[in-house]
Formats: structure tokens, C-alpha cells, sequence
């Protein structure tokens, strides 16, 4: 595990205009930055204080030496903010043609017609669209960009925002994440109100050497039900990128909240986010997501279960393919009785990739009658990738029960002259082996990321067996 010092903090940069007199970005973070940040976006007092406080705590946040080596990222060198070249959109055919083409190769455009309640799409940080179907509005759900949100429902954004779900002192990047935002999505779901389709926010990074920092918040008022869908992905470049995230999810008493993320980076992105849901009694949050792609990745879902019978669902898989480490996990904290979790994490690493699980179970002192499960499958295809697995499993409490079980394998050459004694090909009968590993997961994914992720792993496939 490699040392990293802390990240030094750029001189003052702050967005300048240039000849034209139009704004454009600048490499680096400063108290000046943030504040012009903040005055283009045209934040709240709150908002602006927020920010500048976050700063400090990023000053004094080490970054971890624990992980992937983050010693090649170089915050100095990234442009954390770039201010929008596009406007806000009311229809896909109002918006330019490069970013139509993209959503549409994508297919969200028809996805929204036939099988979404709404959709918020992000490009560069910057929201470009933002649609919530009128019989969704009148029942009072509230889908939008977050910088829409804060204009438009300050109050509920200021009550939830980055204070008890994911502070930003809880680590070096959630503090740079506080301090730089930009983007995302906001969700609101009134009590008693269940959402029959799937809202979903897809986010793109366009620039070289940028920093992303998108902001999701779903608020699950009590017995509400929503599933929201979020896609991620980034052009490729030779320099290196940034995504960090935060992911805060509240569900009340009674409520289910679904999170599914399918993420699909380039080889030159740092992937450092952190994703956090506070559980009410008797509420129910469900993580579902597959990681594709990026350079580092460092991700732990968590869920802190509140109220009696609160319960936690986590699904994940990963791929790993040459110079690519991923460090993920889920963490569940059980602090009320007869509470419920349940962690699935799958991976897959081949050509010298490196996966690791890192979770935590904690049962605190009145978790009387909860029970908790954690399975990690590790699939390596070859001799040179890694699978490593750190579990932490805290019980405080005599009466709970634990379950921890992992098991790490090769596709084994017995696996493989059956299935070409069947008639396939190499290639096939691999596809086949991993298509089965992952099937947990992806039988829990929309159809249509279902295929799309099977579709990018077996790609991902292609010439690994040896």
C-alpha cells in the first residue's frame, strides 16, 4: 500500500473571464474559486458557507493510504468547476445536436417515453434536461436537478443536505465534494405516494482533465416507494479525471428506496465517491449498481439502519482488467432491534486486474434480534489478477446473527473442456461461466442495463482467458 501526503492547495485561481468577456474555468481549488462558484450559480447564503467551510476540512483531510495508490492524482492539475456552455432544456429536441446524439445512443429519449417517470440529464456538471411526467407532479414528487432544487426548495434542500447522512468531514473527498459540487439530481417522494416507473439521471464528463461532482438526494417521505436509476459515463483521454460523488438516500418510516447505478468510465478516471442511506422503522433501501471501467476506484456503499425492522439490500459487481484497482465494499450499522442486511458483492478480474472487497457489519448495542449475511464471489481469469477480501464484522450485541462467507476462483480448465466437448468455443463457454457468476445482480437491474451490462463485461472478456 503506497503513502500518500495530503493534497497541497492550489494558489488562488478563481473562474476569470477571458478576452470575450465569457467565463471560463481554472486548474486548482481556492476559497476564491468556491466563492465565485457559488456567485454564478446564484446560491444562497447557506450554500456558500457550506462550501467554503467544507474547504477547511478538506485542507486538514488526509488523503487514505490504504487502497488503491492515489499518489498519480494531482488536484492542483484538475479543473474542479467548469462554468455551463449550455442551457436548460424543456425537450430532447431542443437540446444541441452532440448532446441529443449522445442521449440518444444511449436511449434515453425513448426510454423516457415508454419506461421512466422522469429524467434529469447532467453534461459537465451542468444540467442540461430535466422532465417529470405531469400525472408523477401532480401527485406532489419532486424530480429535478439539484441546482434547480436549491432554487426552487431551499428549505428541503438545507434540512438534508451534507449534514447527518454524509457530512463533510466524514472523509478528505466527501470535504472537496462540499466544497465544489455541481450537478446531480434531487428526489422527493410524499408520504403515502409510490412511484409505478423509474426515475433516472444520467451523468456525462466531457473534458479533459476535469473533476466531476455531482450530488444525488432521494428523500423517501413515510410508505413512500421510488426506484431511481443513475448512469454515468466519460470520454477518453490520455490525462488522468476525477468523479467523486455523494450519494445521500433517506428513507423514512414504512418507505423503500431503490439506488441501481450501472457506471461505465474510461481508463483515466479516479472513481472516489461516497454513497451513503439512513434508515427509518420498517424501511427498506436497496443498493444495486456494476462498475465498469475507470483507473482507481474507491466505493462503500453504507446504510445505517435506525428504526426497528429497517433493512438493507446490497448488490454489486465489478470488473478489473489490466492497470485497473478497485477497492469496494458495502458498510451496514445496525442500531435499532430486528433489523435486517444482506450484502452480495461479485467481481471480476482478469489480464492483472485487481479487486478488493472491503466491508463493514456493525451490530451496535441495541441491535437485540437483527440478522445480517455477506457473500463476496471472486473470479479471477487468469494467473496475474488479484481478488482480495476485508472483512470487518463489529458485534456489539449477544443476541444478533452474522453470516460471512467468500470464495475466490479461477475458470478452471476442467470448466472449460466440458463446455468445448458441448461444442463451444472458448470465448463462448467463458461468457457463459461469468454470465452465470453475475446473475444475482443483473436479475435485479432494468432489463435493458441487464443487457447493456452483460454486454459491456463480455467485452470486457474478449482475449482474457489464458
Amino acid at each position: 500500500m503506497a503513502t500518500v501526503e495530503s493534497t497541497k492547495i492550489a494558489k488562488p485561481s478563481p473562474i476569470l473571464e477571458d478576452d470575450q468577456g465569457q467565463l471560463r474555468a481554472r486548474q486548482g481549488i481556492s476559497r476564491e474559486v468556491i466563492s465565485e462558484l457559488s456567485k454564478i450559480k446564484g446560491e444562497p447564503d447557506w450554500m456558500a458557507e457550506k462550501r467554503l467551510r467544507s474547504l477547511e476540512i478538506f485542507e486538514r483531510k488526509p488523503i487514505p493510504n490504504w487502497g488503491p495508490d492515489l499518489s498519480g492524482l494531482d488536484l492542483d492539475e484538475l479543473v474542479l468547476y467548469s462554468p455551463p456552455t449550455a442551457g436548460r432544456y424543456n425537450s430532447w429536441d431542443e437540446v444541441p445536436a452532440e448532446m441529443k446524439q449522445t442521449y440518444e445512443d444511449l436511449g434515453i429519449p425513448q426510454a423516457e417515453r415508454e419506461h421512466l417517470a422522469g429524467v434529469v440529464g447532467v453534461w459537465r456538471q451542468e444540467p442540461v434536461y430535466e422532465g417529470l411526467k405531469e400525472e408523477y407532479a401532480k401527485q406532489g414528487i419532486l424530480f429535478c436537478s439539484m441546482d434547480t432544487a436549491i432554487s426552487r426548495y431551499p428549505e428541503l434542500v438545507q434540512k438534508y443536505f451534507m449534514n447527518k447522512c454524509v457530512p463533510p468531514q466524514d472523509n478528505k473527498f466527501s470535504a472537496l465534494h462540499g466544497a465544489v459540487w455541481s450537478g446531480g439530481s434531487f428526489v422527493y417522494v410524499p408520504k403515502g405516494v409510490k412511484v409505478d416507473l423509474p426515475l433516472q439521471a444520467y451523468f456525462r464528463m466531457e473534458g479533459a482533465g476535469e473533476g466531476t461532482f455531482e450530488h444525488t438526494l432521494i428523500i423517501a417521505d413515510e410508505g413512500s416507494d421510488v426506484n431511481y436509476i443513475e448512469g454515468c459515463t466519460a470520454q477518453t483521454y490520455s490525462v488522468n479525471s476525477m468523479h467523486s460523488a455523494v450519494v445521500e438516500i433517506f428513507v423514512h418510516e414504512g418507505a423503500k428506496a431503490r439506488y441501481t447505478t450501472v457506471q461505465n468510465w474510461s481508463k483515466d478516471v479516479y472513481n472516489l465517491n461516497t454513497k451513503r442511506a439512513i434508515v427509518d422503522a420498517n424501511g427498506t433501501v436497496e443498493w444495486v449498481g456494476g462498475s465498469m471501467g475507470a483507473k482507481y476506484v474507491m466505493l462503500y456503499p453504507g446504510s445505517f439502519l435506525m428504526g426497528e425492522g429497517a433493512r438493507a439490500d446490497h448488490l454489486n459487481v465489478g470488473v478489473a482488467g489490466r492497470g485497473v484497482h478497485k477497492d469496494t465494499g458495502a458498510k451496514v450499522v445496525h442500531l435499532a432491534p430486528n433489523t435486517t442486511s444482506n450484502i452480495l458483492a461479485k467481481s471480476i478480474s482478469k489480464d492483472g486486474g485487481i479487486m478488493g472487497y472491503r466491508g463493514l457489519v456493525k451490530m451496535g448495542h441495541n441491535s437485540a434480534g437483527s440478522k445480517a449475511r455477506v457473500q463476496c464471489d471472486g473470479l479471477m481469469m487468469d494467473g496475474e489478477s488479484r481478488s482480495d477480501t476485508w472483512p470487518d464484522i463489529q458485534i456489539q450485541n449477544p443476541h444478533v446473527t452474522v453470516a460471512h462467507e467468500a470464495t475466490v476462483g479461477r475458470i478452471s480448465d476442467d470448466q472449460l473442456f466440458y463446455m468445448g466437448s458441448r461444442g463451444f468455443t472458448e470465448d463462448e463457454a467463458a461468457a457463459m461461466i461469468v454470465n452465470g457468476f453475475i446473475e444475482p445482480v443483473t436479475k435485479e437491474l432494468p432489463m435493458e442495463y441487464a443487457v447493456e451490462l452483460n454486454r459491456l463485461i463480455q467485452l470486457e472478456m474478449v482475449g482474457s482467458i489464458g
